[in-house]
């Protein structure tokens, strides 16, 4: 074999990809931590140390077992912080003759290692990354001559392509979709489950990053990290997931609590997304404790989660490869306002913000129901530009990468694409926010009044937001209803919703 060197991104851990399952002397392996992945949008500080510290102990993995590796540290002499010019500085140290890489998942670094292999004087191969059910194409294949692309069509091929949960070519119980019975809220005398937490003593890559200058967001107990850095702890937080969680988890999958942080969700997206475990053995591992424990787990509870994984992931990875880069320009409703300061710090009297906001600055996370419903729907409603947003859920979350990121951010969060993602906007008054959680007890604002001192923000902003797009919205059947209901409404009622909102939109910050 010729002289070759192999490159490995932060987001490809795989230790089980067929690279790796044999040991050749003619091949180097690089791993590097550069400035244009921390610095092309600013982080939260649990994201960057999260990746370094995989990445660490992947490349320490694979010296172990054999491979020859060159890790490239943030802060090392030789380390040029970019892509091409690294590996063309290693290319022709080393004498190369063949370069290889894995799919990238970002459009952006796929675009940028074509463009190395294009200027490259020795021949090479890009490889699958192995991870995924799908491939990059198949959703597009899949929904060739069509209009429109509905995940539940797409959910139930991958389930029967696959054979998950299905029972000659139909679903196992003869029901394709539990969402109806996952939409619970949690009552007061409900004990939720302490979540699994690691204690990683990271102070000496912490220390490296904020040595360097990088400018990160959030806040970090570097020496008790409480993510999974490597292959096994991950395999850790599973087994608690499917022993501690799976039971409550589709019940309750959209609740909101400001008494728990992680309610039963997995938290398994970082290390999926970095691909220290993978979508199928995940899914195994879920449905063979349902198998064992069908006594005490329903059916809804692994449905739930098996369409977050099989269903809602490999669909908007299927989305991003279908639609970009033209998606990341889409902004449906020409929304250019800048986020409220308070974003940055959770600091503002609207209780479902204040923690969901809060929360992602201290933990790195939200679960989705916060983001679509909490976050992404205020700054639906008051008109956010989608580039703010993208930059913001990008870099506040520790599981957010591009390609799953912006298509729920820009597609299904702020209808910026027009309709591919969502048949609808997902907006709501603060109605849905108190059905769902019991943030609105508590809040300085009154979710029972739409005009009048503390009224609610999302009731006003609501009714505006349908008011302002109706030329755009009215004809959609999904949310025909409201329509009619608004223009059933007072003349005077109507003006003095639209002025309550205007008051909103205009003292945005003071909220």
């Amino acid at each position: 074999m010729a002289k070759t060197l192999r490159l490995i991104l932060g987001d490809q851990l795989n230790i089980n990809h067929s690279w790796f399952s044999i040991k050749d002397e003619s091949v180097t392996y690089v791993i590097m931590e550069i400035r244009t992945e921390t610095d092309y949008v600013r982080h939260h500080i649990q994201k960057v140390v999260g990746f370094f510290a995989a990445m660490r102990n992947f490349g320490e993995k694979l010296k172990t077992q054999g491979h020859k590796l060159i890790y490239l540290k943030l802060n090392d002499l030789e380390n040029l912080q970019d892509f091409e010019k690294n590996c063309n500085f290693l290319i022709e140290k080393l004498n190369i003759e063949h370069f290889e890489y894995q799919l990238a998942d970002e459009y952006r670094v796929d675009e940028n290692l074509k463009k190395l292999c294009h200027n490259l004087k020795i021949s090479s191969k890009a490889y699958d990354s192995e991870h995924f059910y799908g491939t990059r194409e198949e959703l597009a294949n899949f929904f060739h001559g069509k209009k429109t692309y509905i995940m539940e069509n797409f959910y139930r091929y991958m389930r029967k392509k696959h054979d998950v949960l299905m029972s000659n070519n139909e679903p196992e119980t003869g029901i394709w979709n539990y969402d109806s019975s996952n939409r619970k809220k949690i009552t007061s005398n409900h004990r939720i489950s302490e979540p699994y937490l690691f204690e990683n003593d990271l102070n000496e890559i912490y220390s490296e990053i904020k040595n360097s200058g990088i400018q990160t967001l959030g806040t970090i107990d570097e020496n008790n990290f409480l993510w999974p850095i490597d292959r096994n702890q991950s395999l850790e937080l599973l087994n608690h997931f499917v022993s501690e969680c799976l039971t409550f988890f589709g019940t309750f999958q959209d609740a909101m609590t400001p008494n728990s942080w992680s309610i039963y969700h997995s938290r398994l997206s970082f290390s999926l997304n970095l691909k220290l475990i993978s979508p199928a053995e995940v899914i195994e591992k879920v449905i063979a404790h349902y198998r064992e424990n069908q006594q005490i787990i329903g059916f809804n509870q692994v449905e739930g989660f098996v369409r977050q994984i099989i269903g809602w992931r490999e669909y908007m990875r299927g989305i991003y490869w279908a639609k970009m880069p033209e998606f990341s320009q889409l902004n449906y409703f020409e929304h250019h306002e800048k986020l409220p300061d308070w974003f940055w710090s959770g600091e503002t009297n609207l209780a479902c913000l204040k923690h969901s906001i809060k929360q992602s600055l201290e933990f790195s996370y939200a679960h989705h129901i916060q983001r679509l419903m909490v976050t992404g729907n205020f700054a639906l409603l008051t008109g956010i530009d989608p580039d703010e947003l993208d930059l913001w859920y990008l870099g506040i979350y520790i599981d957010a990468i591009e390609w799953v990121e912006i298509t729920n951010t820009r597609g299904m969060s702020q209808f910026a694409d027009g309709g591919i993602v969502g048949t609808k906007p997902y907006v709501s008054s603060a109605s849905y926010i108190d059905k769902m959680s019991d943030y609105c007890k508590n809040c300085y604002y009154d979710k029972t009044k739409k005009i009048g001192d503390k009224a609610c923000p999302f009731n006003s902003l609501y009714w505006n937001f349908y008011d302002k797009h109706e030329n755009k919205l009215a004809k959609n059947p999904r949310i025909s209803m409201m329509y009619s209901v608004w223009r059933k409404m007072d003349a005077k009622v109507k003006a003095d919703i639209i002025n309550q909102a205007n008051t909103y939109l205009q003292t945005i910050n003071s909220l």
